[in-house]
């Protein structure tokens, strides 16, 4: 249920965790975390985020990140010392 205040839309902490797919408890560590905008409140209890900010949560949920390789990993794998 979107809110519209002064002409903007919100999205409520729910309905954003669920256009990018993770928990309501995983976007709640990542705002602890700061990896992602805290967005704002609403009447005192409900987190809301604007369009600009759904997308930036939306774009750290689909970030693709590159392994790093581990030389030590490695060479536990591969038997080598």
């Amino acid at each position: 249920m979107a809110i519209e205040i002064n002409g903007l839309t919100y999205l409520l902490l729910s309905e954003v965790a669920d256009q990018v797919n993770v928990t309501r408890q995983t976007l709640w560590r990542w705002r602890q975390d700061g990896r992602v905008p805290l967005g704002h409140k609403f009447r005192g209890r409900h987190v809301i985020y604007t369009p600009a900010e759904v997308a930036a949560i939306r774009d750290y949920a689909n970030r693709i990140d590159p392994i790093e390789p581990s030389p030590s990993l490695q060479r536990d794998l591969f038997g080598k010392q």
